[in-house]
């Protein structure tokens, strides 16, 4: 299986352990997915100063190769963080530096190398929209991130969204059944082939419009958990490696037992990923390149 993931990255700051990680939801589902036995790749932009070379270079030590990636002219997308009682809270960002001030699009060859992955991930935090019906055309399998904004779950968004994509996640932590199947349901009207809601430590959830199905989280004890950076993305992860090794493609929707299979190899990698501290690990102290005011 081969996996491109095509969008975001960011450097995320721990400001009570004064260190700071590599991460961003594509960058993350792609090093996850290459932890779990797939070939993965990253394309995005990375900014010209000496935080994108950083990340450039963990995302590389972490298994994804970035070929065709390139810098410009900008800075690194930063996000400022605690971990309070296990949980992280993101506390602010810089508003995602270049990635989202020039986003990653498929000119100059780089549709060709795009069509040449099994599945490409991309998220709502890449500003990748408008490339995602470019994306459908080539044949590959496309992933998107909705995430747990209100924005983002709006009729006129997920029209642009859902058409393109054979798969939307969605994090609906704190909703009951009911109320995330009916989110998912409305995805999959709107187009999209599969649906699905983490809730945390609560079930997970897919859909297709047909069938329904629902796995339970893997639990873990509060001594051991380090931190939950990451988890959404190493469930995801899972579910994609999961079901694409059981036949699912665009032509041949997933059986319901692949759906539940998927369901709980998600669940045990986002279990394992609150055992890694930061979303892949490779942190280093903050204060190098942070500014005094940013404690």
């Amino acid at each position: 299986m081969r996996v491109l993931g095509f969008g975001d990255n960011i450097v995320d700051r721990f400001l009570d352990r004064r260190i700071e990680y590599p991460g961003g939801n594509a960058v993350n589902v792609a090093v996850y997915a290459r932890r779990l036995g797939a070939h993965a790749e990253y394309l995005g932009v990375f900014g010209d100063d000496e935080l994108g070379a950083f990340l450039r270079a963990s995302i590389e030590d972490a298994g994804a190769p970035t070929p065709r990636g390139g810098g410009r002219g900008g800075e690194s997308g930063v996000s400022s963080l605690r971990v309070i009682e296990g949980d992280r809270v993101f506390l602010g960002w810089n508003g995602g530096g270049v990635t989202v001030e020039h986003p990653i699009d498929l000119a100059d060859g780089r549709d060709a190398y795009a069509a040449s992955f099994d599945v490409v991930h991309t998220s709502v935090y890449s500003r990748t929209e408008d490339e995602l019906p470019r994306l459908r055309s080539l044949g590959v399998l496309v992933s998107f991130d909705a995430s747990s904004e209100d924005e983002f779950r709006d009729g006129a968004y997920l029209d642009r969204v859902a058409p393109h994509a054979d798969l939307v996640l969605f994090s609906c932590s704190g909703m009951a059944d009911a109320d995330a199947f009916a989110l998912l349901d409305d995805a999959v009207a709107r187009g999209a082939g599969l649906a699905v809601a983490t809730r945390g430590t609560e079930s997970a959830l897919v859909t297709d419009g047909t069938l329904r199905c629902l796995a339970p989280a893997e639990r873990v004890d509060d001594d051991a958990l380090i931190d939950t950076m990451g988890c959404g993305d190493a469930f995801l992860a899972g579910f994609l490696v999961a079901l694409h090794a059981s036949g699912w493609r665009r032509d041949a929707p997933a059986s319901e037992d692949a759906l539940r299979s998927a369901l709980h190899a998600g669940a045990v990698s986002a279990r394992e990923q609150c055992f890694v501290e930061g979303a892949f690990g490779r942190g280093r102290p903050a204060g190098e390149v942070a500014p005094a005011n940013m404690w």
